[in-house]
């Protein structure tokens, strides 16, 4: 029996060992904290899975499968942590998103459609309308809650006899091998997979500079009462801007209402704290305030930092390294989105069902077009 260990207990890392119990493999995943770890890039209330992937057309294209995937995991853990809600992007500035975006939703048949901007006061009485260009509506876009997600995936995983050590960081990977060193224990194993986040650089060499670390503020806010109902109602909001995006969850499943910033930091140290401090929000807080009216009347439930791995491309690096090893970098907001995806086409490639390089290229976001190799199992 082939045996697998896994180093990062997030959403790429609990997939990857998903897709590897599925097909009978011994599993043993390691992580540096608790499991679902609070510290861990996956760990929020709440994250936007979308269709619309503007210019970047080869992520579009994986978004079928990724939908696919979650179904296959609404069946294995018995609910569903997705709320369709629906996108709306505002538009201040468009380099190219809308050209792109309807190009891959009409090559996948997702609808979507223009509202009128005279009528942007009337259905979004939150949103500064001064400014829009353009403002549209997507199907196939919600919420996902990452926080269920992850706590169901690791009691999944223990009825899948999937052995889970807490509170083990690695220190040392030998791809060459299938080995790692974790808490100063040597384990051994016929494949190894790095799924380690923001922290992955420090085990994999090769991705210094390349993936880089970034600590990124949002903003859990309590909108005023007179705009509660509208929040409540509120699909997924998006705004881009010549100086970059800005992204907003309406508060939904007993969540609450939050305001992040699409502009990378490139900077920060994984290991510090999670609280965002004024130079983190130096760049949120105008941006939201050119978004939305009134903001001063919205209380501040909780500033936070988060942290991705960003590249230059902002794409996913899912490569074989060494003779025995695999890298699952997720990088920018949409690493939890298809999170579940990349897990599972290492899984396939592990197993034998695809080429490694064909993972690599759908990964990178380098296909507009996938065929798909293998149907998720139910």
């Amino acid at each position: 029996m082939t045996k697998a260990l896994i180093v990062g207990g997030g959403i790429a890392g609990l997939s990857t060992a998903w897709a590897l119990a599925r097909r009978g493999m011994e599993v043993e995943l390691f992580e540096q904290g608790p499991l679902p770890n609070p510290r861990a890039s996956s760990y929020d209330e709440h994250r936007i899975t979308r269709h619309a992937y503007g210019t970047m057309e080869g992520y579009a294209h994986l978004m079928p499968e990724a939908f696919r995937v979650w179904d296959s995991l609404w069946r294995a853990i018995g609910t569903t942590h997705y709320e369709p809600c629906g996108a709306v992007y505002f538009l201040r500035h468009d380099d190219g998103w809308y050209g792109g975006m309807s190009r891959s939703l009409d090559a996948m048949g997702i609808g979507y459609r223009d509202i009128p901007l005279d009528d942007v006061e009337r259905r979004f009485p939150m949103v500064q309308a001064d400014g829009l260009e353009r403002v549209v509506a997507t199907d196939g876009a919600g919420m996902l809650f990452p926080v269920r997600i992850l706590t169901d995936l690791v009691v999944l995983l223990g009825r899948l006899g999937v052995r889970l050590r807490t509170g083990a960081p690695v220190s040392e990977v030998d791809p060459e091998r299938g080995r790692v060193v974790a808490d100063g224990a040597v384990h051994e194993g016929d494949v190894v997979v790095v799924a380690a986040g923001a922290w992955a650089d420090r085990l994999v060499p090769g991705l210094r500079g390349v993936a880089v670390p970034s600590r990124q503020a949002v903003l859990y806010l309590s909108p005023p009462a007179d705009l509660a109902e509208a929040w409540a109602a509120a699909p997924v909001m998006l705004e881009v801007r010549p100086e970059g995006g800005l992204y907003t969850l309406p508060p939904r499943r007993g969540t609450r209402l939050k305001v992040g910033d699409h502009v990378f930091s490139r900077s920060g140290d994984p290991d510090g704290d999670r609280i965002a401090h004024a130079g983190d929000l130096q760049r949120l807080w105008p941006a939201a305030r050119a978004a939305y009216r009134d903001l001063h009347r919205y209380s501040v439930l909780e500033p936070k930092a988060c942290f991705y791995t960003v590249t230059e491309t902002e794409g996913f690096l899912v490569n074989p390294t060494g003779a025995a090893g695999w890298l699952v970098s997720a990088c920018s907001g949409h690493g939890f989105k298809l999170g579940a995806l990349m897990g599972e086409l290492v899984g396939r490639a592990i197993a034998g069902e695809m080429p490694a390089t064909e993972v690599t290229e759908l990964a990178a976001g380098r296909v507009t077009h996938p065929r798909w190799r293998q149907a998720v199992a139910a």
